[in-house]
């Protein structure tokens, strides 16, 4: 495990036996769904000598984070469903890639991730200290939303929980609220919530209102009081199979796993043996073991179709998670090329339907040899929470405000994508949320959407579900499992938790 943060919570290997050859039998493992949180577990099971199949309905690998290619007009274009941030203290997920590339090369920094709102407003994370809490305090004095008098309107009372967050007991506090109504709560600036916190809550694909505020605050944690990696992050310098999946996908080929792809899965159904997972084709798997690794309509599904599966209660539980609005990708290939100043990435507020502009040339290596070779720009338009129809012509005709010069561009292909399947965190939900653990004693969840009582989030919370559902298999068998390793559990400071304890008194 390695970074630069010297307070990062170490959580121990399971200790047990090195290798399953060690074993009478060798065990044998189905993981279904190939996104993180299944390659996560494959790659987890299959270091410790375990046999594993991986089944994934999709052609390709990476889930919500899956690269392809796709042909238009004779054209081959790399295509995926928008760029993901490799935050620094996604130390699990970069356990993961670490196995095919010690260095991290597939990755590249990103300098800055400005920020800007309706009125013009610009904020960035260029520059900011690395040391909590001086890292939040700098962006908030140096925002144009956010001016010194509107530290001191602040009710540092109520705010505590924000600054001292504690995992898991911050669902206890703040689970039962919206985002939305606990930072008009604690007076936060209007403009700077909606600058700042809105881009937080919409990486969720949700709007604040919709956002359990122990989430956001969970979050604040993670990237901002809880960690001195700081904010920004790294992003991957190809598309996505290339750099990642395909590597991956050979470092378990040369472990004895194998990777079914095109394979949807049926049902799983419990037998004397174990478990016999059924795909559409017709193939049956046996496993003495089965990780679950699918986003919440998936699960759903095969859930349903398993009615040997489980209790009534866990069955319930799975039935009530819920996927957030959806969210829109609209990729764009120029004839002409953006300005040479303008950043990779560019976050937006107040201005529907856009939530993000990307410039793929600028760290992409298939979109860099097209626009060289055009030499125009592939320019990515994100917009999350699309609760409404998505308009194309808005989005763009937000893209040439920003990046006036885009406006003489012509377009030579385009492809939209509008997806609905991440998970929604709602208020009130924690508590019912799946966890890794089932009522089947070698049946085990993982993804972003399961419950685990660490500080992660998004890719870095299906990563490590994975870790933790394999670890919770290898135990079983007597084998050791894998380290994890996250930000601290509770807040760095304690005079800021001893507020947070008193504010919890006083509510209570």
């Amino acid at each position: 495990m390695t970074g630069t943060d010297r307070r990062r919570r170490l959580h121990p290997a399971p200790p047990g036996l090195p290798d399953a050859g060690a074993l009478a039998s060798r065990p044998r493992a189905v993981v279904v769904g190939g996104g993180i949180a299944g390659l996560t577990a494959a790659t987890a099971l299959a270091d410790r000598g375990v046999a594993v199949d991986v089944v994934e309905r999709q052609n390709h690998l990476g889930g919500r984070v899956g690269g392809w290619t796709e042909h238009h007009d004779g054209a081959e274009l790399a295509m995926n469903r928008g760029f993901h941030a490799f935050f620094r203290q996604y130390y699990n997920l970069r356990a993961l890639l670490r196995r095919v590339d010690p260095q991290l090369r597939m990755l590249a920094p990103v300098d800055d991730y400005p920020l800007i709102d309706g009125a013009g407003r610009r904020d960035t994370f260029r520059g900011l200290p690395r040391t909590p809490p001086w890292n939040a305090l700098a962006f908030a004095l140096r925002s144009p939303t956010f001016r010194l008098r509107d530290l001191t309107r602040i009710d540092a009372r109520a705010a505590a929980p924000l600054a001292a967050v504690s995992v898991p007991d911050i669902y206890d506090r703040l689970d039962h609220i919206d985002a939305e109504t606990f930072l008009k709560g604690i007076n936060f600036p209007e403009s700077a919530r909606h600058l700042a916190f809105e881009v937080f809550s919409r990486s969720f694909f949700a709007e604040p209102a919709r956002l359990s505020a122990a989430e956001l605050a969970t979050m604040f944690h993670i990237y901002f009081l809880g960690s001195s990696e700081g904010l920004i992050f790294d992003v991957a310098t190809a598309n996505f199979d290339a750099c990642l999946w395909d590597p991956l996908r050979r470092y378990l080929d040369d472990r004895g796993a194998r990777v079914h792809l095109g394979a949807p899965a049926r049902c799983v159904i419990p037998d004397a043996k174990g478990y016999v997972v059924q795909t559409d084709s017709g193939a049956a798997f046996d496993a003495d073991a089965v990780v679950l690794a699918l986003d919440v309509g998936g699960l759903q599904k095969l859930v349903d179709a398993s009615p040997g599966l489980g209790d009534d209660g866990w069955r319930a539980r799975i039935r009530e998670l819920r996927t957030a609005p959806p969210f829109v990708v609209h990729r764009l290939w120029l004839d002409r090329p953006v300005d040479d100043d303008r950043p990779a990435f560019l976050g937006t507020a107040g201005h529907p339907p856009l939530d993000n502009v990307s410039v793929l040339e600028r760290y992409e290596r298939e979109a860099g040899a097209w626009a060289r070779h055009h030499r125009g720009s592939v320019v990515e338009l994100h917009s999350y929470a699309a609760v409404s129809e998505y308009r194309g012509d808005a989005a763009i005709g937000r893209l040439h405000r920003l990046y006036p010069e885009t406006a003489a561009a012509g377009v030579i292909h385009q492809r939209v994508l509008r997806r609905g399947d991440c998970p929604l965190f709602a208020p009130g939900t924690h508590a019912r949320r799946p966890a890794v653990i089932t009522p089947e004693p070698r049946l085990v969840l993982a993804g972003d959407a399961i419950r685990v009582d660490l500080p992660v989030a998004l890719m870095e919370r299906a990563a490590t579900t994975g870790w933790v559902a394999a670890n919770h298999l290898l135990r079983s068998w007597g084998l050791a499992g894998h380290a994890l390793c996250t930000v601290p559990t509770r807040g760095r400071s304690a005079l800021l938790r001893s507020l947070a304890e008193r504010q919890g008194r006083h509510r209570q």
